[in-house]
């Protein structure tokens, strides 16, 4: 039985198409992931599909009676709740049931003895809502899911308002799964998630008896929960069934025979018009070449479309630093509390280092405590000479109205158009994403348009904190071949073992470092 069906759907933003005359269907039971490059319009589908968007063509029909959850990286979360209280807002639709039970005895004085067994088969009938669907146990539901997610590290009684990007996804992801919807739509959910959260996700999705779509370009973690692909590419949707690896598999095949076929096509069509030209104006070979002539009008024309620009990531290196990078001394990272005990740490010159932990334990402001961004709790950090440092952080908070040309401009206003445009378009982004403005482009094209800036700037210490989230198959391999390839020191921060274990010759676990319950 189709939950959800999409048909003849068309979208655009001003000359840029997105989708052209796409149709889609969703059965019950079925996990389907939704993949395809950064910018092909997975986020703007599942904006369509819940009702955020209004397509150009095109209809989106929900059966009657679905619960859809919709993990909304964008939802606000208020002021003065906790953690706890957002958590426990999934239930609301049981504190309902509450009161109306609570109403309902209130009542029970001033009624007939009819009437009175009417209103006890009621309570009856809402009772037993209450007790099948966990309502006398959310508490423990609350805190499992908190544990699970990590949440209980935050601390769910700290208000939601103080929380950074990652902990608010967290918060929304955790929401959600305990609503236990009959759909859910997850967007990336594994970006700020560590291995060990990770893992704990991949397990419930696997377990889920209900139906969802998922948007990851976590390949290991697709191949693990999901039984049907939907591959969006060139305007164009369509359904495999299977695993990614699958997926691939029929893709490439079918690839190679359209291409061939299309080779074939050609040279026919090469040596029609050859024998058009060569003999329409004789008389004795006109009536042939006009034959050859229809031939080629009625012919159905094989188009091949234009491959979408692959990233060629290429990190300019500076002179060559000191051998000293940094190295720490007694060093206490935190902010209010300390996050690490006494720290003795150094890197030299040449080191490709991961950190990797937890969430939530101090990744983050160890490294900008070593960069210096952050003033420590005590102790300190000596930084080695003629350090040209590239950094990419994993947050950008701020609204950036923008173009990417601009972008790049106000960093290297000595490049011509002509030049940004090319390093621009050597990260990915097509001419269309290239005269955008920041703020309307998906988070792996943000993404692209700060590793321009980071790849145009001499570096020798180049320092990452999770780099991969947003980034597509594409990027993710070519941004692993170029880290591999530069010559300078790296410091990353990385919860995808098969990115980083390619990369790096050390790994840190902080966890061995932190000062919080794990």
């Amino acid at each position: 039985m189709s939950i959800l069906t999409v048909k003849d759907l068309s979208h655009g933003f001003g000359d840029r198409a997105i989708f052209d005359n796409v149709s889609f269907r969703l059965l019950r039971g079925e996990h389907i992931a939704l993949i395809g490059a950064n910018g092909e319009g997975k986020s703007t589908f599942m904006n369509i599909i819940t009702g955020q968007l209004q397509p150009d063509d095109g209809k989106v029909e929900w059966s009657r009676n679905q619960r859809v959850g919709y993990l909304d990286q964008h939802a606000v979360l208020q002021k003065g709740f906790t953690i706890r209280d957002v958590l426990k807002t999934a239930f609301q639709y049981l504190f309902d049931i509450e009161t109306n039970i609570n109403d309902i005895y209130g009542k029970m004085g001033d009624v007939t003895p009819e009437e009175m067994d009417k209103l006890l088969e009621e309570v009856g009938t809402l009772q037993d809502m209450l007790t099948n669907n966990d309502f006398y146990v959310i508490d423990a539901k609350v805190e499992e899911v908190a544990r699970g997610l990590g949440l209980d590290e935050v601390g769910l009684d700290k208000d939601v308002h103080d929380l950074s990007g990652g902990q608010r996804t967290k918060v929304l992801l955790a929401k959600l799964l305990l609503e236990k919807p009959d759909i859910l739509l997850l967007d990336e959910p594994t970006n700020y998630l560590d291995e060990q959260h990770i893992e704990w996700l991949r397990r419930y999705l696997q377990e889920y008896e209900n139906a969802f779509v998922l948007i990851s370009h976590d390949i290991p973690f697709l191949n693990s929960v999901v039984n049907v692909i939907y591959h969006l590419e060139n305007q164009e949707l369509n359904r495999y069934v299977g695993d990614y690896n699958n997926f691939l598999a029929i893709y490439e095949a079918k690839k190679q025979q359209v291409e061939a076929a299309y080779k074939r096509q050609q040279a026919e069509i090469s040596n029609l018009k050859d024998f058009v030209a060569r003999n329409k104006a004789r008389a004795a070979t006109a009536n042939l070449a006009m034959s050859r002539q229809k031939k080629l009008d009625k012919m159905d024309i094989i188009e091949i479309a234009a491959e979408r620009p692959k990233p060629e990531f290429n990190f300019k290196e500076a002179r060559t630093s000191g051998k000293l990078i940094f190295e720490t001394k007694e060093l206490v990272i935190g902010y209010d509390e300390p996050l690490s005990r006494p720290l003795n740490l150094t890197m030299e010159r040449g080191q490709k280092i991961a950190l990797v932990g937890a969430n939530g334990i101090g990744k983050t402001t160890l490294l900008r405590s070593i960069l210096g961004e952050i003033k420590p709790i005590s102790g300190s950090v000596e930084r080695g000479e003629y350090q040209f440092v590239g950094y990419f952080e994993q947050e950008v908070k701020s609204e950036n109205s923008n173009t990417c040309i601009d972008e790049i401009w106000n960093e290297f206003p000595h490049l011509s158009q002509a030049e940004v445009r090319a390093a621009l378009a050597k990260c990915g982004l097509t001419r269309k994403h290239i005269e955008s403005k920041i703020s309307v482009l998906s988070g792996g094209e943000k993404a692209k348009v700060r590793l321009c800036k980071l790849m145009n700037r001499e570096s020798n210490v180049l320092v990452f904190d999770e780099p991969t989230n947003h980034l597509d198959v594409d990027a993710k391999e070519e941004l692993k071949r170029a880290l591999k390839a530069y010559k300078g020191s790296i410091l990353l921060i990385s919860h995808e073992p098969e990115f980083y274990q390619a990369v790096v010759n050390e790994v840190w676990n902080v966890e061995s470092w932190t000062t919080k319950s794990l």
